[in-house]
Formats: C-alpha cells, structure tokens, sequence
C-alpha cells in the first residue's frame, strides 16, 4: 500500500500530473448530501481534455498506476482508508497496489468535512458507484479489443479477463480507451452484492500509520515552506476583550523577532478575536517573545463572570417560569402530583464547560502571494476556514485556497475556523509564508468549548412500576439568547414519545463563552442526565435496570412525531442492542462486594448503542473502572472492521475522561492552563473493552460519535450498583470518587 500527500500541490498541477504518463482514465463524481439521499453524477476526462474543472476520485495511468482521492479530512476518525476501500471494492483492484492521495479544497470534490458521522452514510453508495464505473468502462474497452460482447468479460485484481478464453489486459493497457467511452447511466452500474466483498469488511490499517509511528509531516503541525516565519497569537484572557496597547517596541527588538503588531479583530468571540501578534524566526523565539508581552486589556463586560456565579443563576432559573416549552404530552403535573412519594423522584443533574484538549494544538500555515491566500490547515471544515476568512478580511473566495492537512485529533474543535482567520490576518502583514501555532494554554482558554448545563429532573413510576411521567427543565447556555453547540435539546429527545405524560422545557443564560460542537454534541451530556435518571425512576420501581429499560422501549418499531417533528426512533434496534450488551456481560450474574454492574443506552447520529459497566469501588472511594461492554448497531456493514474497532474504544476511553474533566471559570477566565490542571485519561486506567456489532438490514453510517454518549450513565449506574450511591453531577471527582 503506498500513498502520496498531495496536500502542497495546487488544484490545476494535481490534476495535470494526473494525466501524465501517456494518457489514462480520470472519473470524476459530485457527491451530494440531501437528508439520507446519496446522488453521484459522473463524468469522464480525456488525456487531451481540460480536466482542471472535474472532480478526480480515481486515476488510472497508462502505466496501470490506480490512485484514489482522499477528499475528507482526517482527524483520526480512519476515513482516509475506510472511503477509499468503497472504491477500490467495486473497481476490482488489490488494495495493496493503490494510492491514496490527499486532494485540496475544491468545490468540485462536493462536501469536504469531518463532523456529525456523516461520511460514511454520505459517500457508501457514491464512491462505490465511481469504483464499479469505471469497472464497466475498462471492461468495455477490453471486450471492443477482443470484438467479444462485455458479458464474457470480468474485471479481477487490476486486469480485464475474457472468461472462456483466459486472455486478459492490465487496467493500464486499457486506460486512454477506456476514457473515449461513453459513461454508463447510473441504472447500468450494478452493485456488488456484500457476498462477493474482498475489501469491504476486512481488517485494513490505516493508510497513515506507517508515516505516524516514523515521524513523517503529516500534520499541520508538521508543515515547512522555504523561507517561512513562526507567530504566536496573545489575546485577552477573558472572553470579547480587547487591546488598548502593548510594549510592541521592546519586544521587537528581542532577538529572533522580525515583527510585533495589534490585530483589532471583530467581536465575533468564534472568529478574529483581537490580539497582539508576534513574528519570529522559530516557535520557540515567537512562544519566547510573547512572555515579554505586557499588555493593556479592555477586558469588556464578562470580566466578573464566574462558573460559581452561573450555577447560581442556573439554580435560580430551574426554580422560575421556563424561557419555553419544548414538548408537553398528557398531563405531566396532575400525574406527578398524584404518584406517591415513593414512586416519585426529583433530582437535579449538571455538568460543566469542558475542552476539546486536541493532543496537536491548533495551528495553521498561511502565505498570502501574488493576491492569493494560501493556507495549510488541520481543519475538520476547510471551506468554513475559507468563508471566515473572505468575510472577515474580504478576500474573494476564488483566492483563498486551502490545503488539508491530517489533524493530531478533532472531537468538533476543528469544525471552527479561528485560528485559519488568525493565520491569515497575520500572513497579511508579513511577506513570507509564516506558520502560528497556538500553545497547551491557548487551547484551553480559548477553546469553543462545551457548554455546561443544569436539568431539574422529576419522575413518577405507577404501580405496576411503568415510567408514567417525566419532567426535564433544562438550564443551559449561549450567546445572544441562543444555546451554544450541543446545548440545546430537541423535543423528541428519548424518552420523548414513550412516556404518556412528559415535559420538556428550556431556558438559555447568555455568557460570553464561545462554544462548539464536542464529540457527539448533546447526547454527551443528555446520555449521563437521562441514563442515570431512568435508573433512579427503576429503582423507585423496584425493578431491574434492564427489564425497566426494555420495558420502556416496549414492542415498538420506529416511533415517529406526526407533523413537524419527523424524526425517528427505531425501538426495535435499540432493544437489539440493549439485550446483546447485556448478554456478552452476563447481566444478573453476582459480583463481589464493592463491584457493580450498570448498563445505559442512547441514540445518536444514525447509531444505536448501549454499554455495560463493570466497576470496583474502594472502601476510601477509589474508582476503577473494570471492563466496558459495549454493542453498536450502525446498519448492515462494517466497512473496515479494525477502524470501527478503534472509534468505538476510542469513544469508550474519551468518554471516561471526559467524566474527569472540568474547567472552571474565575473573572471571566479559564483557571485551568494545562494538562496538569485538566488531566487526560491515563493508560493504567484504561478499562478492558470489549466490542460488538449487531448488523440490521440499514444503511451503513459512521461511527465517530454514536458510541460515546452511554459511557459515563453506564458507569455512574455501576457505582451506585456497587455503592448505593448515585452520581448526578459531572466531573466523577464532584461526588468523592477518584481515580484508584
């Protein structure tokens, strides 16, 4: 398996390269996202065509090279091998013998983004259709040579075969024919059925991983330019402030440093936030300068803002008059009020303001030349990055280009553009290619993070112990009413629909925190609120944590809201996974004193997911977490089995961090400054994991996020399985428990 980064090479030189070697076949595809509809029109390009405006996901030289376009960013979540896989499926080639280039930002590649586990349910059936393409357009070219009909032909490993007679070309021999033909209609390429699959399915390491453990540039971290400088960004520790003045003159004649100078920005806190820019000739020099820095601030009004001072404001809001309604079936109030104490349960759950903490801190290479705005960026949204930067500096878009470059980690990060805009504002003032980097601290203090919330929770069981009501006033934040990314609950958010009586309802309090989309944005944080709380309302029930969740999910199919909510909700495959999880865990059988078992589920991003946990509490409150069964129904394949297996314990790790983790917030700044402050899961307590997939005849989606939100409600419902003590606020450490 070889690969070639093609990220520096401009869009025309890509694709005249592609025609280099004395002709050859060049598909091109634009791939559509509308709703769960895939289309792929396709169109072919001649050596002596002009190719620059076509979109080149496969290449074939006349030398049999074969190369596939590697047009989603990669962030770790492997679709960088698993896309291509599609393709080189139905195109009938060895994997080990193709490419996989890294191809820029263009508008003819269609969406390019990391986010939401869409590229897989975006791409399955599009990609696949551009393999078995140009499959049929190489088997025509073969049967024209032999004057045979294209029935006696198949295609195998790279070459065209004439089955009654075994003759056969290389895929290189047919290339420069096989592009004068005509491109069948969509209706003439039949699919492979899964039964014949050599590709799909199997267990294929990434294509990077070779480059990532020898050290090889990958990352935007690792970009060079001749002649390039380095930048340091200082900005306004609270949040919308701005520079009055700073000492520009004495830091610019330390050594090292070529430039100093003011940026004003604008007041989007997500986009050029004003700031004091430092170039130098190395990181180190500019990150060295910066400490010099001594800087005037107005820091604007969230100076006295506080995480103390917003639960306090939370605290009384839960109390009051809900900013609105969300939902509201049956009789909530009436039915709460008649249930008996026993068999009613109120409780208040929050969390906090959390950080991507990315490993590879955010960075971006930009070098503005000849009008043109070029950049290298880790970004998981590279055309966001490019309309940041046309609205904030008014530089046309056809000026902007941007290369892709693979990212030291995402979780929603880099779905913002600010350190792309950053790059560029400064790239403006400087005559040379200059790469900002931003340090540990930037990132945690000027992270988009994700928004903390409160939910005053109520709940009533009747006496057959089925969950009659149920009662939610979520409290959460935003910015100019609105709630942040992930912050906001839709009202068909389970157990919407399967409660008689229930109510959802939400108020908003403004702050100045910018925030973004973290990994599975809501079902992170409503999981834990709505797992946990389904336990309480089970134990007032007196009845098992799993028999009460499967009775609650009932013997329904996909459950819709008639009208304006169409959203579904498949009962049936969420059962699936439910008693799947709870069989490889052996649910019911004993556990030693001080051990518990608890079990959670969720929907989220087209998969359906449940976890049990296994845990060991300490006398003194130590928290192990033993070992995590986790069972994932994401449609009727597994593309590539080994990627599939490193998101879902990827998920099952990060979302026991992320149980850790909080920041807090003291005159409108970020107290934590580091991973000293804000500590990351460490190997010697990693649980064992174990992964399973229960395949249901649906299409095949992404597995970057649906597998995180149950992990930590299965966990809190351990410890109070082991302890009898329940956990209703996040980080673990709030409710006495550490790391064993």
């Amino acid at each position: 398996m070889s690969r070639t980064d093609s990220a520096s090479l401009g869009r025309r030189d890509f694709l005249r390269l592609s025609l280099l070697g004395g002709g050859g076949l060049v598909l091109a595809t634009q791939i559509d996202f509308l709703g769960d509809a895939q289309a792929a029109t396709v169109s072919v390009a001649s050596p002596a065509g002009d190719a620059a405006a076509l979109n080149a996901f496969v290449r074939i030289a006349a030398d049999g090279t074969v190369s596939i376009a590697a047009h989603t960013p990669e962030c770790g979540q492997g679709v960088r091998t698993s896309l291509p896989m599609l393709v080189a499926e139905e195109l009938e080639v060895d994997w080990e013998s193709i490419q996989v280039e890294v191809v820029p930002l263009d508008a003819a590649y269609g969406a390019q983004f990391a986010g939401g586990s869409t590229a897989m349910p975006r791409c399955y059936t599009p990609l696949r259709q551009m393999g078995a393409t140009a499959r049929i357009m190489l088997v025509g070219a073969a049967a024209a040579r032999w004057n045979v009909p294209a029935a006696e032909c198949h295609a195998a490993s790279g070459r065209v075969i004439h089955t009654a007679s075994g003759k056969s070309f290389a895929y290189g021999e047919l290339a420069t024919e096989a592009a004068q033909r005509p491109v069948p209609a969509a209706k003439d390429v039949p699919l492979k059925p899964a039964s014949e699959f050599r590709i799909i399915g199997r267990r294929i390491t990434g294509v990077d991983n070779a480059a990532i453990v020898t050290g090889k540039p990958l990352f935007g971290i690792d970009q060079t330019l001749p002649g390039m400088l380095h930048a340091s960004y200082e900005k306004c520790p609270v949040f919308g402030g701005r520079v009055v003045s700073a000492n520009l003159a004495e830091v610019k004649a330390l050594p090292g440093v070529r430039d100093a100078f003011i940026i004003e920005g604008t007041k989007d806190i997500r986009g050029l936030v004003p700031g004091v820019a430092v170039i130098a000739d190395s990181t180190w020099a500019a990150f060295s300068a910066r400490r010099k820095l001594r800087v005037k601030w107005d820091e604007g009004p969230h100076a006295n803002d506080s995480w103390a001072g917003f639960l306090e404001q939370a605290q009384a809001a839960g109390t009051a008059k809900p900013g609105q309604t969300l939902r509201q079936d049956g009789a909530v109030a009436d039915t709460l009020a008649a249930a008996t104490a026993s068999r009613r349960v109120e409780a208040v759950y929050s969390y906090p303001f959390i950080s991507h903490a990315n490993l590879e801190p955010q960075n971006c290479t930009a070098w503005f030349h000849d009008g043109i705005m070029e950049l290298w960026a880790p970004s998981q949204r590279p055309s966001g990055g490019q309309d940041l930067i046309h609205e904030t500096l008014g530089l046309p878009k056809d000026k902007i280009r941007v290369h892709i470059t693979r990212m030291g980690g995402g979780f929603g990060r880099r779905l913002s553009s600010d350190f792309m805009v950053e790059a560029a504002a400064i790239a403006q003032r400087v005559n040379a290619p200059v790469k900002l980097t931003w340090t540990r601290e930037d990132d945690l203090r000027h992270d988009h993070y994700r928004p903390g919330g409160v939910h005053f929770m109520k709940g009533a069981v009747d006496a057959n112990g089925a969950l009659a009501a149920w009662h939610d006033h979520f409290v959460t934040f935003g910015n100019d009413g609105r709630p942040g990314s992930g912050g906001s609950l839709s009202p068909d958010e389970f157990p919407a629909r399967f409660v008689p009586h229930y109510q959802a309802e939400m108020t908003v309090i403004n702050c100045g925190i910018p925030m973004g989309p973290w990994r599975s944005p809501g079902s992170c944080v409503f999981a834990f609120v709505f797992q946990c709380f389904i336990d309480e309302l089970a134990h007032a029930a007196g009845r098992d944590p799993l028999d009460f969740r499967l009775a609650l999910l009932g013997d329904r199919g996909m459950v819709t809201t008639p009208g304006e909510r169409p959203n579904g909700y498949d009962a049936a495959r969420m059962r699936g996974v439910v008693s799947l999880a709870a069989e490889k865990a052996g649910w019911g059988s004993p556990l030693p004193r001080g051990r518990g078992r608890g079990i959670a589920f969720h929907f989220s991003h087209r998969g359906y997911f449940a976890n049990v946990a296994e845990v060991t509490v300490s006398p003194a409150g130590a928290l192990k977490v033993d070992r995590v069964v986790i069972v994932g129904d994401v449609g009727s394949q597994i593309v590539n089995p080994s990627g599939a297996d490193n998101q879902v314990e990827g998920s099952v790790l990060d979302g026991l961090s992320a149980a850790y983790q909080e920041l807090d917030l003291e005159r409108g700044r970020i107290v934590q400054s580091n991973f000293h402050e804000y500590p990351l899961l460490r190997i010697t307590d990693a649980p064992r994991v174990e992964v399973h997939y229960r395949l249901t005849d649906n299409p095949p989606t992404g597995l970057g996020e649906p597998a995180l939100p149950p992990v930590a409600p299965a966990i809190a419902n351990a410890v109070f399985a082991a302890t009898g003590k329940r956990i209703r606020s996040l980080p673990f450490s709030r409710t006495d428990l550490r790391w064993s």
